[in-house]
């Protein structure tokens, strides 16, 4: 055979490969309203960058039919591509070949552009859409489950991992996105869960569809599992594109850094409004984060889940900061179990990665009742706080209005390594409100002995209901003009470029889990 023939048959086989399980099958996958894994890869990747990895590769199964059936790539398309021109590796599970299931050499690619991610330190992004384990195969199936999930852990804090989940997702298959750092899901063809609606019913006798049990509204509100939740996938596709542009590579690496058209000292005389004159009145934490931020641009993470606390990426002066903020617009903004392990895990991952923190506080407290302590929020509510102890990023702190009791002291104060912390002179540090600390002043005071009278609440509130005690103390660094904040933040930030600070040397820390 002469190498023109040779590279003919080359091209066949190519070919071959990039239909997956086939014609028919992809046209059944567009009628579901899905793109195939390569049309996947290509909305994700910079036009004509993607590099394709292991597309001969087969399953080596005989048992139950398989030896006679075999697809080039054995239903999963892994290789590396360009973002912004920056490298990741991918892997998009093929739906049309054996509906997506994990072979043993499936579970061989997806661990092999793992290692590579790993060991040349780029992002690693998967494309889930997959029937689960491939039952012919047994334990060997299994086991590739499990070799891709010690993967997750180790590249955990050393590439960002990112898991999008475009079909089904179930049993086994769901720990490796639960490990990854961020997972993003679609309304209407995205499902996650450990046990399906049949199994439900047979053991609960619970009576649940798939889109109620693991659909994209269940994990992006109620359960906290997906972190992104888009109506199609070419959006979540493009969101994905967009939040690797305020990550950096690895954890060796700085945030990439941007030019950006926003002049570092503008100043915003919208900030003057914003906190309302009357203590309890709300008021939207989004209009004190966009007019800071460069161009206003709030890349909000979890935005569905545990609406009190808002955690995202923004930048300053071109630099990534990942910003948390108490939402006075939602329970008052105060703190409670999945606020907590939201904040907290954000936390971890900026940290991880070199991300400076901005804390934005107007907090009355954790959120007191039955539910919340039987729920465990003292060890819940301690994840939060030990993530921020535990972090040596750059932290800065603005306090906007309330600080009250253990929360002031959870949310990066000086107390706990906080860089720099300012404060609006509408800020109120207390161990507690007017009203609640008066009712405990004067106990026993009630009636006729005055209790919390008007007047005892004003004057606690004017001995105690301001920023000034704290400043006089060291715990603020200074009390600014509200439209200073984003100069101020801008020029901290570039003082603590150079930062440095450890931790005690260990194995690992306890995190109250």
């Amino acid at each position: 055979m002469t190498m023109r023939e040779k590279l003919e048959l080359l091209q066949q086989r190519r070919a071959e490969s990039q239909l997956g399980g086939g014609a028919e099958r992809i046209k059944t996958q567009h009628e579901k309203g899905k793109l195939t894994a390569r049309e996947r890869l290509d909305a994700l990747l910079d036009p004509g960058t993607f590099v394709e990895l292991d597309r001969f590769v087969t399953h080596r199964s005989v048992d139950f039919g398989l030896a006679d059936e075999k697809y080039l790539g054995d239903g999963v398309v892994t290789g590396y591509g360009r973002i912004e021109g920056r490298l990741v590796y991918v892997f998009a599970q093929d739906f049309t070949v054996f509906g997506g299931s994990l072979s043993e050499a499936h579970a061989e690619k997806i661990c092999k552009v793992m290692d590579l991610a790993l060991q040349n330190g780029a992002p690693i992004v998967g494309l889930n859409d997959s029937g689960g384990a491939r039952i012919q195969e047994g334990v060997v199936s299994l086991g590739g489950y499990a070799d891709i999930f010690l993967r997750n852990t180790l590249a955990s804090g050393v590439v960002p991992q990112i898991s999008a989940i475009l079909g089904p997702c179930a049993g086994g298959a769901v720990y490796s996105p639960a490990i990854t750092d961020f997972v993003f899901m679609v309304r209407g063809i995205s499902y996650m869960f450990v046990t399906g609606p049949n199994v439900v019913k047979t053991v609960t006798h619970e009576e649940v569809d798939f889109d109620g049990l693991g659909g994209a509204e269940v994990h992006g509100a109620t359960s906290g599992v997906a972190h992104f939740v888009h109506d199609s996938e070419r959006d979540s596709l493009a969101a994905i594109r967009t939040l690797l542009s305020f990550l950096p590579s690895n954890n060796l690496d700085g945030p990439p850094l941007r030019a950006s058209a926003d002049p570092p000292d503008r100043r915003d005389d919208a900030l003057l409004d914003v906190v309302p004159d009357t203590p309890a009145k709300p008021y939207d934490m989004h209009d004190v984060i966009r007019p800071v931020v460069d161009g206003g641009e709030f890349c909000e993470v979890h935005r569905d889940y545990a609406g009190n606390l808002l955690v995202g990426f923004a930048r300053l002066g071109g630099r990534t900061v990942g910003v948390v903020a108490n939402q006075p617009a939602v329970l008052a903004g105060v703190l409670d179990i999945a606020a907590s392990l939201k904040g907290a895990r954000f936390i971890r991952f900026c940290d991880a990665f070199n991300i400076p923190l901005v804390t934005f506080e107007d907090v009355p407290g954790f959120l007191p009742g039955v539910t919340q302590e039987h729920g465990g929020i003292i060890k819940h509510g301690a994840k939060l706080l030990y993530a921020y102890c535990e972090a040596t990023v750059p932290k800065l702190t603005v306090i906007t209005r309330k600080a009250y009791g253990g929360a002031y002291d959870v949310m990066s104060s000086k107390h706990i390594r906080g860089d720099y912390n300012v404060a609006w002179p509408s800020a109120e540090i207390a161990v507690m409100g007017p009203k609640g600390a008066v009712e405990i002043l004067y106990k026993g005071e009630g009636e006729g002995g005055g209790g919390a009278t008007e007047e005892r609440e004003a004057e606690y509130r004017e001995k105690f209901a301001h920023p000034y005690l704290a400043a006089a103390r060291g715990y603020l660094d200074d009390i600014i003009d509200p439209r200073d904040t984003r100069p101020r933040l801008i020029d901290a930030l570039a003082t603590l470029e150079t930062k440095r600070d450890k931790n005690p040397p260990k194995k690992h820390g306890n995190i109250p889990l």
